[in-house]
């Protein structure tokens, strides 16, 4: 009965498995060879991903106009994102290319405690996005204006990812940068990690999400117009005393922002939740579907791996190479998702790049117009200033 390794750069496994048959080690490790191409080239495409689609998001937070909350904890998750790229897939990359760890025991530790810190924070940052939505449909009237909350959570959830990443830099060695432990040692050890990382999470984010749901089922999208308000609008008469509404023969000049925020806090005070906030719900829920779709493979199959549930042999590398690589596409996924939500935040990112755009071909045009025959040329065709 031959023994076979099965390796996890994530989570820093190394741990050993056994197969009843006698020429199962040597296909196992060609197939290991085969699959181990394979994933390198996907975690490429997996990086590139993650880096542009998470800056791009970024970028078009940071040029919108309008500052809310869910821009906030959007700006917050595209963040977590881009680190899960730099400091968990490179050097999970990198690493695959070497087969071996030639940095020191010292970095070694600082690299998987990275590694871990932006994998827990990246889910933690979720799980406060989560309760966010809760506390948007739960408490309307105090939701508006209070921005101490958010920033706590957020602070709360890199706390949690540093001190939960702190046996990381404890037990990884040397020694190909792995953990070292022994078949039940490797048990507890994953099994504590995929609580952490997923199964809490995934529990606290599905009570949000249940609450959410009862709360949409109870109040309804719409619901039923007060009299107040079909009065009024039979009537043909405007309210009194309201921003931005007809008083007598004028109207009172208001800032759309303010008109729009009151007008959703006064629905939110019938107990009408508003179109925008079902459609951030909405974006968040898909969010986090993905998340569960991305992770909940790869926790299970470890699990089942550490407890030699599961053979190793060509089928199982094979399936091992395809859920290591759904983990990192999760933040690969997201930028996607904000791009089908988001509509207002990428039409104003691609209205600011067609206008620098603009501006750079209008430059030159009139900077080629402008200049003198001789040896003098645009700057910006050369990269530096022009010279004599």
């Amino acid at each position: 009965m031959n023994g076979s390794v099965l390796k996890d750069n994530i989570t820093g496994a190394s741990y050993d498995n056994s197969t009843e048959n006698n020429g199962t080690s040597e296909v196992s490790n060609n197939f290991a060879l085969w699959f181990h191409t394979e994933q390198q080239i996907m975690i490429i495409f997996l990086l590139l991903f993650i880096m542009v689609g998470n800056s791009i998001v970024l970028v078009a937070v940071a040029v919108s106009k309008r500052k809310s909350r869910m821009n906030f904890f959007i700006k917050q998750l595209a963040f977590a994102d881009l680190l899960v790229g730099v400091f968990s897939v490179l050097p999970d990359l990198v690493q695959r290319f070497t087969l071996h760890w030639y940095a020191g025991e010292v970095i070694c530790k600082i690299v998987r405690f990275g590694m871990a810190a932006v994998t827990y924070g990246s889910t933690f940052v979720l799980v406060a996005m989560s309760i966010d939505r809760l506390d948007a449909i739960a408490r309307p009237l105090g939701f508006s204006d209070s921005w101490r909350r958010p920033r706590l959570m957020i602070a709360v959830s890199w706390t949690l990812a540093g001190l939960c990443s702190i046996p990381s830099a404890v037990l990884f060695k040397t020694d190909h940068c792995f953990i070292d432990l022994t078949p039940v040692q490797w048990q507890i050890y994953l099994t504590i990690i995929s609580f952490i990382v997923f199964f809490i999470p995934a529990i606290i984010i599905g009570i949000c999400y249940t609450a959410i749901i009862n709360i949409i089922l109870i109040n309804g999208r719409g619901g039923p117009k007060s009299k107040r308000d079909k009065k009024g609008h039979e009537s043909g008469k405007p309210f009194k005393g309201k921003p931005g509404f007809q008083i007598g023969k004028k109207t009172a000049p208001f800032k759309e922002s303010k008109f729009i925020r009151g007008r959703e806090t006064n629905m939110s005070s019938r107990g009408i939740i508003p179109q925008a906030k079902i459609r951030t719900i909405k974006m968040t829920f898909v969010i986090i579907f993905v998340f569960i779709l991305c992770w909940s493979p790869y926790f299970i199959f470890n699990l089942m791996g550490v407890y030699h549930l599961i053979p190793i042999n060509s089928s199982t590398m094979g399936l091992h190479s395809l859920v290591q690589s759904l983990a990192p596409l999760n933040s690969a996924a997201n930028p996607i998702i904000y791009g089908v939500f988001s509509t207002r935040i990428c039409r104003q990112l691609r209205n600011n790049a067609l206008h620098s755009i603009h501006k750079l071909i209008t430059t030159r045009e009139d900077c080629r117009k402008s200049a003198i025959p001789t040896n003098k040329v645009c700057s910006h065709e050369i990269g530096m200033l022009p010279v004599g």
